[in-house]
Parts: C-alpha cells; structure tokens; sequence
C-alpha cells in the first residue's frame, strides 16, 4: 500500500498555518453560534446581549407633541458583549476585501511583498474611513448638526444617545479592537508593531472617551473631520504604490491634513470651552451622567491638543523622509548630466575624459620632431 503524501498547501489541522489561513472560517464559526443562540429560548436571552444594543430607555413623548414616545441608550457593561460580537463581524469582513478585493488587485500588480503590504494596510484604512465619512454625516444630518454646527456649543448636554449614534460608536470601537489580532493574523513585521499598536491605540482611548464622557456629538464631528483626511492620506498612497507619478498627490495631502487639525482644534476649544462652561458643576454626577467638571474639560482639551500634535509631528518627519529620498534619487541623475556635458564639452587634446599627449600636434611630438 502507498504511503500518502501531504499536501503542502494544506497546513495541519489547528496549527498556527491553518488558523492563519483559516482564520475568517473559525471566526464566522463561532459568530454563528450566538445567531443560533436566538432559537432557541434557553439562549436567546444570552444571544440577544451580544447583538443587539442594550441599556435602552423610554422617553415617554412631550405633551405639545405628537410623536410617540422614542427610545434611547445609556451604556454600561454589557456593551462590552455587543462589542465583541460586531468584533467578530469586523474580522470577517477584513478577510472579505482581503480575499476579494485587494488580493486580485495586487496579483495583477505584481508588487513586492513590501509593497504588497503597504496597499492592503492602505485599502482596507480606506473602506473604513470611507464608510465611516459617509455614516457619521448622515448621523449628523438626521440630528440637524450639519445645517448649524453651532448647536455642538448652544445646545445642552445630553447623556442620552439615540440608536443610530450608540450603534456607530460600537462599531467603532469593534473596529479598532479587531485591528489588534489582526497584527497577528496579517504577520506584521516587529519593527512595524510599536508604532501599529501606538495608532490603533490612540483611536480606541479617544472613541471610548467620547463615548464614555457623553461626548457623542463632538466625537462625531471630530472623528468625520480625522477620518475624512486620513481617507485622503491612504487614497494618496494607494495610486502612489499603484503608479509613482502620482506622488504630486502627497503635497494636497500635506495642505489638508494641516487644515483638518486646525479645524478638530478650533472645535474642540469652542466645544469644550463656551458649551460645557454654561452648565459645569462642581462635582461629577456618574449616575445622571455628567462629567462637566474642571479636571474633565483640561483633560479633553489636552488629549485633543496631543493627539493632534503627535499626528503634524508624524507628517513633518513622513514629509522629510519623502525629501530625502528624493534627492538621494535625484542626485545620481544630475551626476550623470553633468558627466555627459563635460563629456561633449571636451576639446580635441581629450578622448573619454584622459588626456591624450601622444597625438602628432601635441607639444611633446613638435619637441621630438624639432629634434
């Protein structure tokens, strides 16, 4: 009887290869087993926490008013469970625009691994940035933030949220929380680890404060205005790594990131400063939901302030590393230029840049022949 080979395409089962690889199947397995859940009437009560949004409340409609009475959401710590689940979701759909999109596009590129790297991080950055844009502005037109910003600092405090802002807030943070297994899933080298875990970290901390401080709308507003420029930023390097001429795009992206953080800046300080100042307590009411206080406002503006100069500070030194290797590339060129006019620049006494002393008119053969 012949023994079988294996196939070397197909890694053992549960070894670190099949995970890798199989990764999005066993999330998808596990996903399935709180839709399941809700079945059955034994789980359904446990299914339900992880998919859909909990801590709603009533509000019963105002008399003058002729709507219903509406629901709206608190958070608390069975967030934490609906967050996961959406996690899960993210996983999965990582691995479909891997798998569908990006990898059929760099297979015809025929990029390095290198770069081949760079554009998956790049195209899946810009689904998220795109799609978020998109939601966050409808978030804020249904709430009429967009015909007047000016509601963010005129209007009150409100430590209620409505279910389209809550659930985009557990979107978010299930986003950027799957980006953390997936440095493993996508083998990121160590070196590009430190300053991975630095990005994704820095967005999770300012998400959660928003939402955890009730700052739902200037988060909002905030996030669309980063998300929008960060989408312009991975655009730019998705033709640059697609086509090289395209790099004239970097200096645009350069002007608009600089207009975006003024912009997050000047909102946050009209925000934070006129509009809580209205209604700032002395003490932080954690049931009713207001964290208006001194300490809170300086370490909101300050983490804006922060963040927003650890980004300029990472554009200057992206900035200056693009000049340098430009000029390292430029400077062979010129060289060669150079060479090649002092080359067709050359008299008759010179052939391929030495000198020639034994030519018949040279002063050397007019000596020998006067002798």
């Amino acid at each position: 009887m012949a023994i079988r080979k294996k196939n070397p395409k197909n890694p053992p089962v549960l070894s670190q290869e099949f995970i890798l690889k199989n990764h999005a199947d066993i999330v998808s397995c596990v996903g399935m087993f709180f839709v399941l859940g809700l079945m059955f009437e034994a789980t359904a009560e446990v299914s339900i926490v992880f998919i859909t949004l909990q801590h709603s409340v009533t509000v019963p409609a105002a008399k003058e008013q002729a709507t219903e009475s509406r629901s709206l959401y608190n958070y608390g710590v069975k967030d934490l469970a609906t967050v996961f689940f959406y996690m899960l979701v993210a996983i999965i759909i990582h691995a479909t625009i891997q798998e569908y999109v990006l990898d059929k596009i760099t297979r015809q590129m025929q990029c390095p691994r290198m770069k081949q790297s760079k554009f998956n991080e790049s195209g899946q950055l810009s689904v998220f940035y795109f799609v978020s844009c998109i939601w966050g502005t409808l978030i804020l037109s249904s709430e009429n933030y967009i015909s007047d910003l000016t509601v963010l600092w005129k209007a009150h405090p409100q430590n209620m949220m409505t279910f389209q802002m809550k659930f985009f807030y557990i979107s978010q943070l299930a986003y950027w929380l799957h980006a953390f297994p997936e440095l493993y899933i996508q083998k990121t080298k160590k070196q590009d680890i430190p300053s991975q875990l630095i990005y994704y970290g820095l967005h999770l901390f300012h998400i959660a404060g928003a939402y955890l401080l009730f700052l739902n709308h200037l988060g909002l507003v905030l996030l669309v205005s980063h998300y929008f420029v960060e989408l312009l930023s991975h655009m730019c390097d998705l033709f640059y790594l697609s086509d090289e001429k395209y790099e004239k795009g970097f200096s645009l992206w350069a002007v608009l990131i600089i207009l975006g953080r003024l912009l997050i800046l000047i909102v946050s300080v009209l925000t934070v400063g006129f509009h809580l100042a209205g209604s700032e307590t002395q003490k932080p009411d954690i049931i009713a939901g207001n964290f208006n206080v001194l300490a809170a406002k300086i370490a909101v503006l300050s983490s804006s302030c922060t963040i927003q100069a650890f980004i300029t500070w990472n554009l200057i030194v992206v900035q200056l590393q693009r000049w340098r290797e430009q000029s390292t590339f430029e400077a062979p060129d010129v060289k060669k230029k150079r060479a090649v006019a002092k080359g067709r620049s050359y008299k008759k006494g010179t052939e391929n840049g030495m000198e020639t002393s034994n030519r018949a008119d040279s002063p050397r053969s007019r000596k020998e022949k006067g002798a």
